[in-house]
């Protein structure tokens, strides 16, 4: 985390965002062997309580980071998505009392397949949806204060002019409105003066003082989260129907109105709705990335707070 907040402070120093992916590799080895002894020494796949979950999550986290990274080419990822990784090794090892770091038999309620296939998906689909949310947050950061609205395809790259492009334009002459125009559009209908005057004046209207290096780093981040997320949300999906199918084997009903049931329903509720926005929709910029952003709050309550705020069907191993 250190190495990539001081390769965000000091950009020109290009060393810096390799050793943190280096770091990020190997503390995901590290978290894969931990889990791998723990499933050797206990005979079952370790996702029994919460120790095991925390560190499950915090390697799903490490390992979709490095895909991220993948995606975007630069080391900005790491900024946001390792002190997330560190908050939750640290409160596993550190936090929890030694009881619960300790292996121990499966509960019958446990002893399933379905623990692999249903917990594991679900888990993994909980790390890739809290990197896209990062993300976002990162996004809402970098933009904040300024009404930005990328229209197009957040996929792909460009230059800083095609990227201008790609922007709103709404003028007013002598306090008429003007039909909003793509700023492409109206360069081709003859208005090429406005294009060079943006370059000067940075979209004084939409992005009053963003700097090409901004706007290019919120572009960034607003695509990666959105590919993140279109990868995170078929995972949470199909945890969901394991689940409703696991239920239906062990209390003879698909769906049982649970706390975690309930949450996991608004989860992808939260996410369906983004992806629906961004999609069907066309939005981009701050206002999907709000619900993005949002997403996170209710990942950490679907994953971590309806166990401390109640006991229900999913309570056994973990807290209660």
């Amino acid at each position: 985390m250190l190495i990539y907040w001081a390769g965000a402070a000091f950009q020109g120093i290009s060393i810096l965002p390799t050793l943190g992916t280096t770091g990020v590799a190997i503390a995901n080895l590290s978290m894969a062997a931990l889990l791998a002894a723990r499933w050797l020494e206990g005979g079952y796949f370790p996702l029994s309580n919460l120790y095991e979950s925390l560190f499950f999550l915090a390697w799903g986290i490490t390992a979709v980071h490095l895909i991220a990274e993948q995606m975007s080419r630069s080391g900005l990822v790491g900024v946001v998505t390792t002190p997330v990784a560190m908050g939750i090794t640290a409160f596993a090892a550190l936090t929890l009392p030694a009881d619960m770091q300790t292996s121990a038999p499966l509960v019958p309620a446990l002893k399933s397949n379905w623990l692999m296939m249903h917990v594991s998906v679900m888990m993994l689909s909980y790390a890739t949806l809290m990197v896209g949310s990062v993300l976002a947050i990162a996004f809402l950061l970098v933009t904040r204060g300024q009404q930005v609205e990328l229209r197009g395809s957040s996929v792909g790259t460009g230059s800083y002019r095609d990227k201008l492009n790609r922007l709103q334009l709404s003028e007013t002459d002598n306090n008429d409105k003007v039909p909003v125009m793509t700023i492409a559009e109206h360069n081709s209908s003859g208005g090429t003066a406005i294009l060079d005057r943006l370059d000067s004046q940075l979209l004084t209207t939409n992005l009053p003082s963003l700097s090409p290096q901004r706007l290019n780093l919120a572009d960034t981040l607003d695509n990666i989260s959105y590919r993140i997320i279109g990868l995170g949300f078929p995972l949470l999906t199909i945890g969901i129907i394991a689940g409703a199918v696991w239920a239906n084997e062990a209390w003879g009903s698909y769906w049982s109105w649970d706390p975690k049931e309930t949450w996991a329903l608004i989860t992808w509720l939260v996410f369906a709705a983004y992806l629906h926005a961004r999609i069907t929709r066309g939005w981009q910029g701050r206002k999907p990335a709000i619900l993005a952003a949002s997403g996170f709050v209710v990942v950490w309550v679907c994953y971590l707070g309806v166990n401390l705020l109640g006991k229900g069907l999913h309570s056994y191993g973990w807290f209660f």
